[in-house]
């Protein structure tokens, strides 16, 4: 990559820190600008505009084939870069060859087939399993958890700065309380070993560790489900405690989907859609579950919809007549 390069990333680092953009995405729009500039043979991207964007993105449809919604993440990206690290809005919408976005219906469990899951879990991760499916919460937003996001008295999670940067409110289930409480203990007990041993401190976001420098050894700011061992932050360097990796848990899902011999392609978000079926097939209405999923669009929802219509739209077919 051209002396140029580094800099420029550098530069769309701090600006992305400063946007607080999650560090995740920050991996992935370094990833992508890094591709524009190889695919362009090292031009700076100052000296480029929507013909070569346009070009990259048909290159990503037509070449490597790739989804929607990588082919959107790759544009997102750049045009991050344009408007606020070079400070070039494009003029004009990118005509690239968009990929094609693929319909599809997701998977979803029967009551029967979530209590065979659950019966091959156990300990964490059929506690974080039994939050995703009864609480509808996305894999990181359950990992991501805080112990100040758990009211207990109102039975509700609090979920703050989730997918877009939003903020919403969901059930909390009956049935976890008590788990939670046992679990939170021993939790505590590992924070408390943490301090001992001179470090305790957890990540928080936006300026809050500027403004209350003690708030990150709070036991309120620890995650519910930390990670067995300390790790290095990946943005400061600092020796932590980190959340629980995702991958854990998407392996123990896989594992207890085969053993419990249910013939779909499980994963930790097939719980999500199946939370948001069964609340639709018990009568609860579409709006209120677009809140508790927290969908910006209607539209999305409405898919859980043609879930319960599957097989013929709800027609009883002559053949069973």
């Amino acid at each position: 990559m051209s002396p140029q390069s580094p800099k420029l990333l550098e530069r769309v680092r701090e600006v992305l820190r400063l946007k607080h953009y999650s560090y995740r995405t920050e991996e992935s729009y370094l990833a992508w600008i890094r591709r524009f500039i190889l695919f362009h043979q090292y031009r700076h991207p100052r000296n480029m505009g929507p013909p070569e964007i346009e070009a990259f993105l048909t290159h990503l449809a037509i070449k490597e084939n790739v989804a929607s919604s990588t082919q959107n993440q790759a544009l997102s990206a750049l045009l991050f870069l344009y408007r606020y690290v070079l400070q070039k809005p494009l003029d004009g919408s990118i005509n690239a060859l968009r990929a094609k976005r693929t319909r599809y219906l997701p998977t979803v469990l029967t009551p029967d087939e979530i209590n065979r899951l659950f019966a091959h879990l156990q300990g964490e991760n059929l506690l974080i399993a039994q939050i995703l499916y009864g609480s509808g919460l996305r894999i990181l937003e359950a990992l991501r958890l805080r112990v100040k996001d758990l009211d207990f008295a109102q039975h509700q999670i609090v979920l703050r700065n989730a997918k877009g940067d939003q903020s919403r409110i969901t059930m909390l289930p009956k049935k976890v309380v008590d788990p939670l409480h046992a679990h939170l203990l021993q939790v505590r007990t590992l924070h408390q070993q943490d301090l001992t041993n001179g470090h305790g401190d957890v990540y928080l976001p936006f300026a809050l560790e500027r403004k209350y420098p003690n708030a990150n050894r709070d036991w309120i700011w620890q995650y519910v489900f930390p990670a067995s061992k300390l790790s290095s932050d990946p943005r400061s360097g600092e020796i932590r405690r980190h959340h629980r990796d995702e991958s854990v848990l998407r392996k123990a899902i896989k594992q207890a989907s085969c053993r419990a011999d249910i013939q779909k392609k499980v994963s930790c978000h097939t719980l999500r859609h199946s939370f948001a079926t069964h609340l639709l097939a018990n009568g609860y209405d579409i709006r209120t579950i677009q809140e508790l999923l927290r969908h910006k669009d209607i539209k999305t929802t409405m898919i859980y919809t043609h879930v319960l219509n599957a097989g013929g739209k709800g027609v009883r077919s002559p053949l069973d007549d």
